[in-house]
């Protein structure tokens, strides 16, 4: 049952929005780094793997780790495509 889904005998409580596609080094809570988002990433997980949240505490961390696992693939898929541009340049200037 999500939020939005509560019973009747409960106040409903406003379902959390969807945050927007993480864009790396735009935003209020973009990362400044890959590894600013690594590092929080890290301890996030170690977080959930303590235990003792709540269910609430526990899905809001889940998401925030979902959010900064995405900022971190685009960095890092950003990386690689300047590796592969780089290493195309270079073997186009070696058959020049």
């Amino acid at each position: 049952m999500t939020q939005s889904q509560n019973s009747k005998d409960t106040a409903p409580t406003p379902a959390m929005p969807t945050p927007a596609a993480p864009n790396p080094g735009t935003g209020p809570d973009a990362a400044a780094s890959y590894e600013q988002a690594r590092d929080e990433l890290a301890s996030v997980v170690a977080r959930l793997e303590a235990g003792g949240l709540s269910l609430d505490e526990s899905l809001e961390l889940w998401e925030r780790g979902e959010h900064l696992a995405v900022v971190c693939t685009r960095f890092l898929d950003g990386a690689r495509q300047r590796v592969e541009d780089a290493l195309r340049r270079s073997a186009d200037n070696a058959v020049s």
